[in-house]
C-alpha cells in the first residue's frame, strides 16, 4: 500500500503560495504563507508528488477534529478532561474552545493546500501534460475539497467558500448559506464526475483506495441529502448501486480493523501504515484517544490510550433490544462497570452471553473512573498489531463513506418521497440488515431507516446526529439529562476567527 508524503510537494514541485502549518492559517493571513522555488512544468511526471501530498493532507486528520465533527447524538459520549467538550456535548457551546478553532483551521487549511495543487496542476496541463490526466486529479482534489465543506457546514452552517489558495482572500469571501454551500457541492461533483475513473478506490493501481467517480457521486447525495433534495440523492446513490461495483464485507467486526483495510465496501478511505515493520516509518492517526486507559492485552507490552470516546448506555440498550450482537460487538467494548450499569436496569437484568469484559480477540478492558464504555470501531486487536509495533492502533485505517451508507442514504430518500428504478427501499435496507444476520422488513419506514443507520453508524463521523436534526426528529437528542432544542444544531463561530473574519462576527446572532 502506498502512502503519501506531503513533504515532497513543498520541496520538489510547487510554486505556489502555500499556508505553513495549520495553527496559524488565518490568525495572520497576509503573512503566513510562504513562496518556494520555481517548478518546470515540462517535467510533468512531477505531478504525482502534487497528487500524493493531496492524500497526505487528506489522512493528516488531526485527533481533534473527528470528535468535533461527531461527538453529539445519542450514540457516542466524550470522556476525559477537556470539560468544553464534555459541555458541546450536553449542548452548552464555547465558542472560545480551542478544539472549535483548531479544527476550523484544520478544515481550512486542507481546502486551501487542494486551491494551491489544482492551481498548480493547470499549470502543468497549460505546459503539455495530458489534459484527462490533470482533468482526474483535479477533480480528485475537488471532491476531498467538497467532503471537508460539507464537514464545516454540517458544523457552522453558514462559512466562506475558498476560491483560490490565497488565505488573504478569504476576508472578501462572503459568507455562504448552508443551503447555498450544498448546492455549491453537489455542482462541484457534477463538473469532477466525468472526469474520474468508474472503479472501486481499491481497485486503483496508482493511487490505492484513491478517490473514484463512485466517491464524487456519494459526496454528491450526502450534499443533496442536507437540503432534501432527495430526488438527487435516489438518482447519485442509484447510479452507485447500478454499477455493480460496491458490496458489503461479510465481516462487520473486521471491517474495521486489519482486513477491512482497502475493503471493497469503502468508497472513502483514510490511510495509515506502519510497513510491516517491526521499527522505522510509520504514518499513523492517533488512535491513542479512542484506546483504553486500563486494560489487559493479549499481547503483552501493547499501548493503551486516552478512553475519551465513550458509546452511551442508551445506544447499547438500543440494540439489545433489536436483538443485535454482530454491530453492537464491533462498535462498544465493555468494562465490568458498564456491563452492571446495564444490568442494574431492571429490563436488562439479564444480558446475553456473549457481553463480556475480553473481546474476541482475547483483550480484557478494566473498569476506569473515566468510562464504562469504549468504542470498537476505533480499537484495533493487539494481537493484529505488527510484530515488534506496541502503539495503540498502529497501522489501521478509518473508513469515511462505506457501501451501506449509499444504500441507507438510498433507502432516505426513497422514504422521503424520492423514486428509484434501481433498488427498494425495502432491498436497500434489507441488504445492510442482512449481513447481520438481522430478518427482512417489508414497507420500510423513514424512522426504520434512521433506526438502521443508528446501529449501522454509531460513533462515526456525527451521522446519527445530522440525520436526526435533518429531519427535525430530534426528541431522541434530548437523553440522559440533555436538552436539545432547534438553536443547538449549529456550533458558534470559533471567537479568533471572529477577531479577524469580519463577515462571522456580523452574522452572530
Amino acid at each position: 500500500m502506498r502512502l503519501f508524503k506531503k513533504l515532497s510537494i513543498l520541496a520538489l514541485t510547487s510554486a505556489f503560495l502555500l499556508p505553513m502549518g495549520c495553527s496559524g492559517l488565518l490568525d495572520e493571513p497576509l503573512q503566513n504563507v510562504q513562496k518556494v522555488e520555481e517548478t518546470d512544468y515540462t517535467e510533468t511526471e512531477n505531478m504525482m508528488l502534487l497528487v500524493y501530498g493531496s492524500y497526505a493532507q487528506l489522512n493528516d486528520l488531526q485527533w481533534e477534529s473527528f470528535p468535533t465533527i461527531s461527538l453529539r447524538g445519542d450514540d457516542v459520549n466524550p470522556a476525559g478532561d477537556q470539560q468544553p467538550l464534555i459541555q458541546t456535548d450536553l449542548y452548552a457551546y464555547d465558542r472560545n474552545f480551542w478544539l472549535y478553532n483548531s479544527t476550523w483551521l484544520n478544515l481550512y487549511s486542507d481546502i486551501i493546500y487542494w486551491h494551491g495543487a489544482m492551481e498548480e496542476l493547470m499549470k502543468y496541463q497549460e505546459a503539455g501534460a495530458n489534459p484527462a490526466l490533470t482533468n482526474q486529479y483535479i477533480a480528485e482534489m475537488k471532491v476531498m475539497r467538497s467532503f471537508e465543506l460539507l464537514l464545516l457546514a454540517r458544523l457552522w452552517s453558514d462559512i466562506l467558500i475558498p476560491t483560490s489558495s490565497q488565505p488573504r482572500e478569504l476576508y472578501s469571501v462572503e459568507l455562504s448559506t448552508f443551503d447555498e454551500v450544498m448546492q455549491h457541492i453537489s455542482d462541484q461533483m457534477d463538473e469532477a464526475i466525468p472526469n474520474l475513473a468508474a472503479v472501486r478506490p481499491n481497485q486503483r493501481t496508482d493511487v490505492p483506495g484513491g478517490i473514484s467517480r463512485y466517491t464524487a457521486l456519494a459526496v454528491k447525495a450526502m450534499a443533496n441529502l442536507e437540503i432534501k433534495n432527495f430526488q438527487a440523492v435516489a438518482d447519485a446513490t442509484g447510479e452507485i448501486i447500478a454499477d455493480g461495483n460496491f458490496s458489503l464485507q461479510d465481516d462487520y467486526y473486521q471491517l474495521f480493523k486489519i482486513p477491512g483495510k482497502l475493503s471493497g465496501e469503502n468508497l472513502m478511505e483514510l490511510q495509515y501504515s506502519d510497513y510491516g515493520t517491526a521499527t522505522g516509518t510509520v504514518n499513523r492517526y492517533l488512535w491513542d484517544f479512542f484506546g483504553p486507559a486500563s486494560w489487559t492485552p493479549d499481547v503483552s507490552g501493547a499501548g493503551g490510550g486516552w478512553g475519551f470516546w465513550e458509546p452511551t448506555a442508551t445506544y447499547v440498550k438500543f440494540m439489545l433490544d433489536r436483538g443485535e450482537r454482530e454491530r453492537l460487538e464491533a462498535t462498544v467494548l465493555f468494562t465490568p462497570d458498564g456491563i452492571a450499569q446495564i444490568k442494574s436496569d431492571p429490563a436488562y437484568a439479564t444480558l446475553p452471553s456473549w457481553i463480556s469484559n475480553t473481546s474476541k480477540d482475547g483483550d480484557v478492558f478494566n473498569n476506569h473512573p473515566r468510562y464504562k464504555f469504549l468504542s470498537g470501531k476505533f480499537y484495533l486487536p493487539s494481537n493484529q498489531l505488527t510484530p515488534g509495533r506496541f502503539s495503540y492502533g498502529e497501522n489501521k485505517n478509518m473508513p469515511v463513506i462505506r457501501y451501506s451508507e449509499v444504500l441507507l442514504m438510498h433507502a432516505e430518500a426513497l422514504t422521503s418521497g424520492a423514486t428509484s428504478s434501481v433498488m427498494t427501499a425495502d432491498v436497500a435496507v434489507n441488504t445492510v440488515r442482512n449481513r447481520v444476520g438481522l430478518g427482512a422488513l417489508s414497507g420500510v419506514t423513514l424512522d426504520q431507516v434512521l433506526d438502521e443507520k443508528y446501529a449501522e453508524f454509531a460513533t462515526e463521523w456525527g451521522i446519527r446526529f445530522f440525520d436526526l436534526v435533518r429531519h427535525g426528529k430530534t426528541a431522541p437528542l434530548s437523553y440522559e439529562g440533555r436538552t436539545y432544542t432547534d438553536a443547538d444544531r449549529f456550533l458558534p463561530y470559533p471567537l479568533p476567527q471572529e477577531d479577524i473574519l469580519p463577515q462571522l462576527k456580523a452574522d452572530q446572532p
